[in-house]
């Protein structure tokens, strides 16, 4: 049992985890995954394919033919991991395959690992298989070879990433995943639906909803209707929410319609629960970012949320140190964060990154500047979740089971997303629980970031 620690990177996606079961002379592929979320999927679609083709997946380096790594390049310091993740795999296994964001830079890639097998981009799968069949040929046996209907799922069985749509039309100076994943496009809602089902078929209790921009789901195809499913946020929305899983959303920008989500939530259809990639505070900071400079109201948008539906849970992302960013700025955004009350918090130091727009900006803020900013911010964020969990205190609360070892049972409430939230721990009587079981739980005690319980 470990307490949630209070860095956790919300572009992270939880890590992998494979099933290792090849027949006598299987061919074999390792993968690496790295990134977000959205990344996972991407893995998760191309081993599915692999699987189909008859390749059996290895969890470790030794056991496969060659080895695939899905690369991040959302920063400088992703970027190096992904180099260092690309070195590793060649040192141990030495036939390497490179895709993923970072692979939209493909001469970058082979200037540092030049033996690299191939290199492709982002969601780029027809292109990972022609390579994945040139260092590999594939041996299917069809009798043996049996794809599950869920396909290959990189996660827990009782939860999945659904990702709506690929790409985003925004044009933020720090960002270069538009270059990178190109813009807005949204999958056919009848499609996403068509996923959801399945999944849920097979077990998964929560869905999570991901995409570059959820709120603009379906601007990029006029919201067509199709088979009776528009694509707009607000109905998909409703129609996961009627397949009786867990329905949480992520990366929602506040756009006006976003309210409209709001009564979904209080009615129980999809989780009080809002993922809102706010960035900063100050308006002068927003308008370097490109970003939309309306933080007063956002704050009226919250209060309205929270009059809808009391128990939504808001968390957000932000960036210190960005160009430019003067100590009455940054503690405007403290001032905003302790109105706001947001539930749950990340923030990064800002990081120049190879085609940024923002790199051109004047005024750099010094490491050691944003490092302490980093850690005031924190401050601000911990003393605000202290007390939004010291109030849940002798509350019933409905918990997912995540995890069940000797010691407890590891749990989420509604208001917990996995890897980046807290946990709610269940230490005595716990021994007949099992991942993906949902109960009401009385919360008797909490901490800064996560939470203690007993079923009841």
């Amino acid at each position: 049992m470990t307490q949630n620690p209070p860095d956790l990177r919300p572009d992270l996606a939880p890590a992998m985890r494979l099933d290792a079961a090849a027949r006598p002379g299987q061919p074999t592929i390792g993968m690496v995954s790295l990134g977000c979320p959205k990344a996972l999927v991407d893995s998760e679609r191309i081993l599915t394919r692999l699987r189909a083709e008859g390749y059996a997946i290895s969890p470790d380096y030794n056991g496969a033919e060659a080895v695939i790594v899905n690369t991040c390049g959302f920063l400088d310091s992703a970027k190096a991991e992904s180099l260092e993740a690309i070195g590793e795999a060649l040192n141990e296994n030495g036939r390497v395959i490179v895709t993923g964001c970072l692979g939209a830079e493909p001469d970058y890639i082979t200037g540092h690992h030049p033996s690299v097998l191939a290199v492709t981009g982002p969601h780029q799968y027809e292109q990972v298989l022609d390579a994945v069949h040139k260092a590999v040929p594939p041996s299917p046996d069809p009798f043996v070879d049996l794809l599950p209907a869920s396909g290959v799922s990189l996660t827990p069985r009782h939860f999945s990433y659904l990702k709506i749509s690929e790409g985003c039309n925004h044009k933020c100076k720090f960002c270069i995943i538009p270059d990178m994943r190109g813009k807005l496009a949204s999958r056919p809602a009848h499609a996403v639906l068509r996923e959801a089902e399945k999944l849920v078929e097979a077990g998964v209790r929560e869905l999570l909803v991901i995409s570059q921009d959820t709120s603009a789901y379906g601007v990029d195809i006029r919201h067509a209707e199709d088979r009776g499913h528009r694509a707009h946020i607000t109905d998909l929305a409703r129609d996961l929410g009627s397949l009786g899983a867990w329905v949480r959303l992520h990366y929602v920008y506040p756009y006006p319609h976003v309210r409209d989500l709001i009564p979904l939530m209080a009615e129980g259809l999809v989780l009080p629960y809002l993922d809102i990639p706010f960035q900063h505070a100050h308006p002068d900071t927003l308008r370097r970012m490109a970003r939309p400079a309306a933080a007063a109201r956002t704050l009226d948008e919250i209060t309205a949320w929270r009059e809808i539906c009391p128990d939504i849970t808001l968390r957000s992302t932000f960036i210190v140190g960005y160009p430019g960013e003067t100590e009455a700025e940054f503690q405007t955004l403290l001032d905003w964060l302790g109105e706001a009350q947001l539930d749950r918090v990340g923030c990064f130091q800002y990081e120049n990154v190879e085609g940024a727009r923002s790199n051109a900006l004047p005024d750099h803020v010094p490491a050691e500047v944003k490092q302490e900013r980093w850690e005031r911010f924190m401050q601000t964020a911990q003393a605000i979740s202290e007390a939004k969990l010291a109030a849940k205190v002798g509350q019933r609360l409905e918990v997912i089971v995540d995890e069940v070892d000797a010691e407890a049972a590891t749990c989420r409430t509604k208001a917990d997303a996995p890897e980046i939230d807290g946990n709610l721990f269940i230490d005595e009587g716990f021994e007949s629980l099992s991942p993906g079981d949902i109960l009401t739980v009385e919360v008797e005690e909490a901490s800064e970031y996560d939470l203690w319980g007993r079923p009841i």
